[in-house]
C-alpha cells in the first residue's frame, strides 16, 4: 500500500518535471519554432481551442512563423489569440495568412523570457508540492482506516518529503540552466 503512494507520487512528480521541460523547450532564443504557439487557445464558436486545432502552423523562414487558420472567418480571432498570449509576439495578418516575426532578442526581451520561465518553474513547484499534499493525505486515509501503523505512515511521509525536496532541486537546475541559455548572446 505504501510502496503503491510512493510510486504513484514519484510517477506523477516525474511528469511534473518532463512537462516542464518541454514548456522550457517553447521558450526559444529568438529562432522561431512552431511548437512555440501550442498552448495558446483561440475561441472557437465559444469553445476555447489549441491554434493547432484550427489551423497550420509551419515555419516560413527561420524567424518567422506562418499560421493558417482552416476558415477564413477565424484568421480575426487566431491573430488576437496570439497577440493576447503571455509571448510577447506581434502577428501580422498577409491575406489568408498570419505571419508571427519572432523577435529579436534584445536585454529586455531576454529579461520577460526570463520572466515567463520563472513563472513556468514556479507553476511546476507547486504542482510537486500539490502532489505531495495528495499523497500525504491518502497516507493519513490509511492510518485513519487502520491499514497502517502511525509509523509507517510518518515514514511514508518522509519519504515522500524526500521525494518533493528532489524534484524541487531538479525544477531549480532546469531553471537555472533555462536562464543560461537565455541569457547567452
Amino acid at each position: 500500500m505504501i510502496s503503491d503512494v510512493k510510486k504513484t507520487t514519484e510517477q506523477k512528480m516525474s511528469k511534473t518535471l518532463e512537462a516542464l521541460n518541454a514548456d522550457f523547450g517553447k521558450v526559444r532564443t529568438g529562432r522561431a519554432h512552431a511548437g512555440i504557439l501550442d498552448h495558446v487557445t483561440v475561441d472557437y464558436y465559444g469553445n476555447p481551442t489549441l491554434i493547432n486545432q484550427v489551423a497550420n502552423v509551419n515555419l516560413i523562414d527561420a524567424r518567422t512563423i506562418g499560421v493558417q487558420p482552416w476558415e477564413k472567418n477565424m484568421i480575426g480571432p487566431v491573430e488576437k489569440a496570439i497577440r493576447d498570449s503571455d509571448l510577447g509576439l506581434n502577428p501580422s495578418t498577409n491575406g489568408d495568412i498570419i505571419r508571427v516575426p519572432m523577435p529579436s532578442l534584445t536585454e529586455e526581451r531576454r529579461r520577460d523570457l526570463i520572466k515567463v520561465v520563472r513563472g513556468e518553474a514556479e507553476n511546476a513547484r507547486v504542482a510537486v508540492r500539490n502532489v505531495r499534499r495528495d499523497s500525504n493525505e491518502h497516507l493519513k486515509k490509511l492510518l485513519k482506516d487502520k491499514k497502517i501503523s502511525e509509523d509507517d505512515e510518518r515514514r511514508a511521509q518522509d519519504d515522500v518529503q524526500k521525494l518533493t525536496d528532489r524534484f524541487v532541486t531538479e525544477i531549480d537546475k532546469a531553471l537555472q540552466a533555462k536562464e543560461t541559455d537565455l541569457m547567452a548572446v
